[in-house]
């Protein structure tokens, strides 16, 4: 038998928290959006002024992070390197901004943004899996 963890709501109030204040502290307006490690909704938390379409975003990046086991920056990377199949993938998003929420080497579930630049939806995910 196998054990694992499994991300509770503290922990979820405690990735928000630090990526809401990465986007404040930068003033982006962003979607973010956490799930469980089968890619299930947890909390999804949309900033004054982001766009409608960014929680819909946020939520498959990070339901493709979690699903993966790896950042969604990784599968951006084989679609621009050439594997462009990867494109048509069920359930995959192949835009950077979903990061894994690991605990002690498990995934547990993972954040997603969406709202500014690639590269600045992937910091503020990255500030809030730091806080697990």
């Amino acid at each position: 038998m196998h054990s694992k963890f499994v991300i509770g709501q503290s922990e979820i109030a405690r990735v928000l928290t630090a990526a809401r204040q990465e986007a404040l502290t930068q003033n982006w307006n962003v979607t973010i959006a956490v799930v469980d490690d089968g890619g299930h909704p947890l909390a999804l938390e949309r900033l004054d002024g982001c766009a409608p379409a960014s929680a819909y975003i946020a939520l498959e990046k990070a339901r493709t992070s979690a699903l993966g086991r790896k950042e969604t920056r990784d599968y951006e990377a084989m679609v621009n390197g050439g594997r462009t199949a990867f494109v048509t993938a069920p359930l995959l998003t192949c835009l950077e901004g979903g990061v894994p929420l690991k605990l002690e080497g498990q995934v547990v579930g993972a954040i997603g943004v969406s709202g500014v630049k690639p590269e600045q939806d992937a910091q503020v995910a990255k500030a809030g899996a730091a806080a697990l």
